[in-house]
């Protein structure tokens, strides 16, 4: 370094570092001509690219901003398609536990119209067989109350309504009879 200095000294100054003024010349036409041919030439292909992309990127940003806009009109579709599913859903139910209920009811009422029906026949059922049990039993009274006073009297008794009237009278005791039985033992 010290020998630039020393060189710079001896030959006269700033000279040594400053290229002549025809090198400075040519370079400054140089670069006149190469700022043209970029300015002509590459520079309206880098502002076209340039202003592609730019242009993309516009695109890009309303597509983005459209998609944005969708997806909100998609959501809000989805929330009202949701909210309509769920109140049908409702409905529904609703109606699932309506007909339930009126089919319990009817159930009920026909269980309960069939139990009728069977107590009713029971009933009916029970009537008939006593009734026949009491024919019966009248009719074995009847012959065994016959049977027991000819025995007593020793003779046979051939008039049918004056054994019919004993047995009767002697049925209807027996049925006051039980009949005072059962009212004393309440």
């Amino acid at each position: 370094m010290f020998h630039v200095l020393a060189a710079a000294q001896e030959k006269g100054g700033i000279a040594v570092i400053l290229p002549p003024p025809y090198e400075i010349f040519w370079s400054a036409v140089v670069l006149l001509v190469v700022l043209l041919l970029v300015g002509r030439f590459a520079l309206p292909r880098i502002y076209r690219v340039m202003d592609e992309r730019a242009a993309k990127i516009e695109e890009g940003l309303g597509a983005a901003e459209k998609a944005k806009a969708d997806q909100a009109a998609a959501a809000r579709e989805r929330d009202a398609v949701l909210r309509d599913a769920n109140a049908e859903a409702h409905e529904i139910r609703e109606r699932a536990n309506e007909e339930a209920k009126s089919i319990v009811a009817a159930g009920r009422a026909e269980a309960q119209d069939e139990a009728n029906r069977i107590l009713e026949v029971a009933q009916r059922q029970i009537l008939a067989e006593k009734q026949a049990a009491q024919i019966s039993l009248r009719a074995e009274v009847g012959l065994l109350a016959s049977e027991l006073a000819e025995k007593i009297i020793g003779e046979q008794l051939r008039d049918t309504a004056l054994t019919s009237r004993v047995v009767d009278r002697f049925l209807d005791e027996l049925e006051e009879d039980t009949n005072a039985a059962r009212g004393g033992a309440r």
